[in-house]
């Protein structure tokens, strides 16, 4: 029964990517969709165990984050500064572990292993965050820190490993694969805002080891499917042996450019979680449950991924494109005019009042344009660059920059209360502008390093 169901995923997926690729074509290797190619050549059927995997390890994921501002403002009766301090360790937890949990699996227990102990891990935070009481609040968030750590670089790095003799197809893996976080994060805020209304924090929180539960059995029911990407490269192999130490520091170099441009946008986005819940709380006209506005921008990611496509394709046949860190700068970008937006929200009424929703719905729209330009992308680049030997603790490196940039959303969301919100939102956008501009004198070098990494791994294929 177990091969019968994953084949039916599996088709039904192909045909979902088939969809797409027959009406885009190729943008640059690391563009939102990649190719034609996807509509005369299959995904690895491994994609679609990773895809689900992962879809349920953000349904765990974000359905605690929707509401853990809100339960320690209200249950544990925390102030917004406090708030702030433990949401931005706690995000950067989550982010800064797979550093160490990526160098773990390039040097012991290897991908399969380190991905099985992290879901066990977050699968009891889970449950252990559902007991309302001050230890267990934080040894659930330890152990949930410490379970991503070991989780989600080594996904990501098995992604693209899927792809080592299909190089051509990785970033629209990517893409498909990005699906499954995006649909994860947009049902499970609805879901867990119902169960906390209508049964508690402890059953809305226990719910997400219950999804937990759901990723492990698919990525250890059908582990066959990624047995072979999860293996390590030799040091011997031909893919290791290409790549030079000086050519392997460059990639280092460019790479941390990279994860400089990302800290600054998951510094705003992570504003998501956190002021901006209680600005829908606080400040919108609004009945609706606040945890529920983040619905929208992985709804948007969903939606939205089409069009942004048909500009590139637009500006391909004009030879205006841009490239790949430029597009990731226009991520931070439209992310800085979506708090440019909230702070002119705030200016009009929300300081004091309330203003219409739509203010806040908009503002997400366009962080879920600016995660699509820059998120899926920076994933692929990461495995398509990193020097093979290094490709676990370098996908740490790029959830390094989530960590960073989580921390700094708690520590500015700790003003939200010292200022007014029009300028707070100001500040973010502020801050965002201020980091892009002297990055975007970095994009020339990011550039060549992608075409000699490009160059080095078709030799490695032949």
């Amino acid at each position: 029964m177990r091969e019968i169901w994953i084949f039916k995923i599996s088709a039904a997926s192909r045909n979902f990517s088939n969809s797409i690729a027959r009406h885009v074509r190729d943008y640059g290797k690391f563009s939102i969709v990649s190719t034609t190619i996807a509509a005369r050549v299959s995904h690895p059927t491994g994609l679609y165990v990773l895809f689900f995997t992962e879809m349920w390890e953000r349904y765990s994921f974000y359905s605690m984050m929707a509401i853990l501002s809100l339960y320690m403002n209200e249950a544990l009766h925390f102030d917004i500064a406090h708030v702030g301090r433990v949401y931005g360790l706690y995000t950067a937890g989550v982010y800064f572990l797979p550093l160490a949990g990526g160098l773990l699996a390039d040097r012991l227990p290897g991908f399969n292993r380190a991905i099985i102990i992290g879901g066990v891990l977050m699968m009891l935070g889970h449950l252990v965050l559902g007991v309302e009481l001050m230890p267990f609040f934080y040894s659930g968030l330890v152990l949930l820190a410490c379970g991503s750590g070991l989780l989600k670089p080594n996904v990501s790095t098995i992604v693209g490993n899927l792809y080592r003799s299909r190089p051509e197809l990785r970033d629209q893996g990517f893409n498909i694969f990005y699906v499954g976080i995006n649909l994860g994060a947009f049902v499970s805020p609805l879901t867990v805002s119902w169960l906390r209304a209508h049964y508690g924090w402890s059953v809305a929180f226990m719910s997400a080891a219950v999804a937990m539960l759901f990723s492990l059995v698919t990525f250890i029911g059908f582990n066959r499917y990624v047995a072979e990407a999860a293996t390590k490269v030799p040091k011997t192999s031909t893919e290791a042996r290409t790549i030079r130490p000086a050519e392997a520091r460059s990639r280092v170099i460019t790479l941390l450019a990279v994860f400089a441009i990302s800290t600054a946008f998951w510094l705003a986005f992570y504003q998501i979680f956190y002021t901006f819940t209680f600005w829908a709380r606080d400040n919108t006209a609004t009945t609706v449950a606040p945890e529920r506005f983040q619905v929208f921008e992985p709804l948007g990611v969903i939606v939205l991924s089409p069009a942004l496509v048909a500009i590139w394709m637009w500006l391909q046949r004009r030879a205006a494109e841009p490239s790949t860190p430029v597009k990731m700068l226009l991520g931070v970008l439209l992310c800085a005019g979506a708090f440019g937006t909230l702070a002119y929200a705030g200016s009009i009424g929300g300081d004091t009042g309330r203003v219409s929703p739509l203010w806040l719905i908009a503002a997400n729209i366009i962080i879920a344009l600016g995660e699509i330009a820059l998120s899926p992308m920076g994933l692929s680049l990461v495995n398509s660059i990193a020097p093979p030997r290094s490709r676990g603790l370098l996908m740490g490196g790029w959830f390094v920059s989530l960590a960073v940039g989580g921390y700094l959303s708690g520590y500015i969301g700790a003003y939200w209360d010292r200022m007014p919100h029009s300028r707070f939102f100001a500040m973010v956008a502020a801050i965002l502008v201020g980091t892009a501009v002297p990055l975007s004198m970095m994009a020339p070098q990011i550039k060549r390093t992608i075409r000699r990494a490009e160059a080095e791994e078709r030799v490695a294929a032949q």
